[in-house]
């Protein structure tokens, strides 16, 4: 006859196997339940850009590295020009005058056609030190990281240079065909001519959650779980917000504001007197040897401003 010791042990053993199944099966759950937890937009300001890498390892681990797809901006997100002179920050000056007094003195005529010349003849620097590292850093990962800008591809030659020297490199992460498209395509209908090459889109302007949404299809790319969006113009990354919100993609925004400094203490004069004293050695190189890498040919005021 078994004592009451071997039938109490004998009556515990399944009840403590139940138990240790049951917590077992809350902590799976529990588990399960954080990573199912949805993905949300999200809108947020940095001016380190090791904080958009920790986001992005952070979630290649939530929503799978081949579903993440990691975008930056160029001007003054990632590279930024030497001197106010032609920075972005110059162009929104001279379309200003453009719009509301093009016959002011300090007006360069075409805007584009100067930025092209500046862009061949300036060099441009990091945003910050180790810019190229952190991206470098999700690049490592195997997510897929693109370059998207308002640069068109008449700028294609200066923004791959000042990109190789200062390190940047997409090639290897870009979406679609090694090495993008031979020639510039129009992504929209009615819309401009672009250049997708190397894992850099020059978008010309046009509105940045069309042309990325353009380049998925284009390229055949499967739509991502998450985009993760760096730019320094909000308007821009709302676009993308807009655009994708729509196709129950969620967008993490980050605005880099490392720059804010620089764009708020642009001197337009100072970049007047600049230009005034490069113009014409600018000018004299293009009539020596030709138009190859810019023309300024169209960079003169509205004929009124002169009669």
């Amino acid at each position: 006859m078994q004592n009451k010791n071997t039938i109490y042990r004998q009556l515990a053993l399944p009840t403590a196997l139940f138990i240790t199944i049951f917590l077992s099966a809350c902590t799976i759950n529990a588990q399960l339940q954080w990573h199912e937890e949805p993905i949300q937009n999200l809108n947020m300001e940095t001016a380190d850009l090791a904080e958009v890498t920790t986001d992005a390892l952070a979630l290649a681990e939530q929503a799978g590295k081949d579903k993440l797809l990691v975008v930056f901006d160029i001007d003054n997100t990632i590279l930024a020009m030497e001197q106010g002179l032609g920075a972005d920050q110059w162009y929104e000056w001279q379309k200003t005058l453009s719009k509301e007094d093009q016959c002011n003195t300090q007006h360069v005529g075409n805007r584009f056609a100067v930025q092209g010349a500046l862009y061949f003849v300036s060099a441009m620097r990091s945003t910050q030190e180790d810019g190229a590292i952190q991206i470098q850093r999700i690049q490592d990962q195997g997510i897929a990281v693109i370059s998207l800008t308002s640069r068109g591809p008449d700028y294609q030659l200066q923004t791959f240079r000042e990109l190789r020297r200062n390190n940047f490199n997409f090639t290897h992460s870009a979406i679609g065909p090694a090495g993008g498209y031979d020639e510039p395509f129009i992504p929209i209908e009615n819309g401009r001519l672009s250049l997708y090459e190397d894992g850099v889109f020059l978008t010309a302007g046009q509105h940045k959650g069309e042309m990325l949404h353009a380049l998925l299809k284009k390229t055949g790319r499967t739509m991502p779980a998450v985009i993760i969006m760096t730019d320094d113009k909000q308007k821009n990354l709302d676009a993308v917000k807009e655009t994708f919100s729509a196709l129950n993609v969620p967008v993490h925004a980050w605005r880099y504001k490392g720059e804010d400094n620089n764009v708020r203490e642009f001197d337009p004069d100072q970049a007047h007197t600049q230009w005034k004293s490069i113009e014409g050695a600018l000018r004299q190189i293009q009539r020596v040897l030709g138009v190859d890498n810019y023309d300024l040919s169209s960079a003169v005021q509205a004929l009124q401003c002169t009669e």
